[in-house]
């Protein structure tokens, strides 16, 4: 067990054991005591049900420590574009009932950030062309707004509460990421996630310092509100690691720890891989993250199975440009940029993620690997999608047990751990 060294940030991680719900509490009470929020308005800033964290034991913790300081404690969902979650939802997330809301949490109000709702959002500022151009190291350069929900402007601080995992996009979630995406508009987000495509997946994923990363920094930066984090680092059922302090120091030390728990090395690559989503995601934009967290491990040539026989759309959100634009690598719509550049970048992002890497030449697309869903979408809409079809009735987990020395990997609660290859092992498709 360790306890954090530095004056700006409290935190321990326990990476053999797990933190107990008395740590957990002496760490945000040390972090939060000496902070100037006496009669201030705090609004915490929390992620949905796909992420897994110890979000009600946080909750109630910070509430027991605050509420007797602060005018107002809200809380807000991050959702990024995810649908918003209903009221039961977020009592469930949050570890309370209506009825305990209205008797013991009278200071706080729960709200979902909605991304297209013009009167939700405040532009903050813009990133110049030349400083895109920078921090993208010359991959896009535009002029970009920076839309961000207006609650994290109309209070005297934030406090953001979250876990920290490898992410395919920025390197590791958690951070400023819960404001960028998680309470932005469209402009910023569509840019730096199709920045985060450019580079693809292999080549960004469990990356702690990324351009992508760099671009979320500034963007968090015209944000002028006071801001503090609770970041999170999972393991099993609890938490192995929490950091509180300035937004960026929490989430690196978050980050470091992550590093050593959430991603797995394995000597060689698999020719099959079942994936199996757990029930938090609920449409393939989120279950993608099956495909994500084990790609670097799927051989050339190989097959990776989406197995969620839960999952029946394709995004609650986006399904409908899914359907019209499909799935595929990222030079599909590269070399065709005149057709797809009208389409929200974000969604191009997500496609070619969930593809993976490969190539597009004369008209032909080669991905590196098959992407197959074993889920309750059909096979039609499937081939439309341009992704593999697997009845999931006809999966066998069973079969796929226990087989590593066969080539064949069987990933129980996939989306969270990422799978590389140890180093010094050749990469699949000339990734490191």
């Amino acid at each position: 067990m360790e306890t954090s060294t530095a004056s700006t940030v409290t935190g321990q991680d326990c990476v053999d054991g797990l933190l107990t719900p008395q740590e957990v509490e002496r760490i945000c009470a040390e972090g939060l005591e000496h902070m100037p929020l006496d009669g201030r308005r705090v609004l915490l800033v929390i992620p949905d049900h796909t992420r897994t964290a110890p979000v009600d034991l946080m909750f109630r913790t910070v509430y027991r420590l605050l509420a007797p300081r602060v005018a107002a404690l809200d809380v807000i969902v991050a959702l990024g574009t995810h649908h918003p979650l209903p009221m039961e939802q977020i009592y469930h997330r949050v570890g309370i009932t209506a009825e305990e809301h209205a008797r013991d949490y009278t200071k706080t109000r729960f709200f979902n950030h909605h991304w297209k709702d013009p009167d939700q959002l405040a532009v903050v500022g813009e990133l110049s062309e030349e400083e895109t151009g920078r921090l993208s190291a010359g991959m896009l350069r535009m002029r970009v707004k920076v839309p961000v929900n207006r609650m994290a402007l109309e209070y005297d601080h934030l406090i953001i509460i979250g876990p920290v995992f490898p992410h395919e996009v920025v390197g590791f979630s958690g951070g400023s990421k819960y404001l960028f995406p998680g309470l932005a508009g469209q402009e910023i987000l569509d840019f730096f996630h199709w920045l985060g495509a450019l580079i693809t997946n292999p080549c960004i994923i469990g990356v702690k310092q990324t351009p992508v990363r760099d671009v979320i920094e500034a963007a968090a930066r015209l944000v002028p509100t006071p801001r503090t984090c609770l970041a999170m680092v999972v393991g099993g059922d609890g938490l192995a690691g929490l950091f509180c302090g300035p937004v960026e120091e929490a989430w690196s030390k978050a980050a470091d720890l992550s590093a050593r728990l959430h991603i797995r090395y394995v000597d060689r690559p698999f020719h099959t891989v079942l994936s199996c989503a757990p029930p938090m995601y609920d449409d393939l934009w989120v279950g993608g993250k099956c495909m994500y967290k084990l790609e670097p491990v799927v051989a050339d040539g190989g097959r990776l199975i989406i197995y969620a026989p839960h999952i029946t759309e394709v995004s609650h959100t986006h399904g409908a440009i899914l359907d019209e634009i499909g799935y595929h690598v990222r030079d599909y719509f590269v070399r065709q940029w005149d057709r797809f550049r009208n389409y929200p970048w974000g969604v191009l992002a997500h496609s070619t993620h969930v593809k993976g890497i490969g190539t597009f030449e004369d008209g032909v697309e080669r991905p590196r690997i098959e992407v197959i869903l074993a889920t309750g979408i059909p096979q039609e809409r499937c081939r439309r999608i341009n992704l593999g079809y697997m009845d999931p009735a006809t999966v066998r987990v069973e079969e796929y047990r226990n087989r590593e020395d066969e080539g064949i990997l069987y990933v129980p609660k996939a989306g969270e751990t990422l799978y590389r290859l140890k180093a010094g092992e050749s990469a699949p498709g000339g990734t490191r």
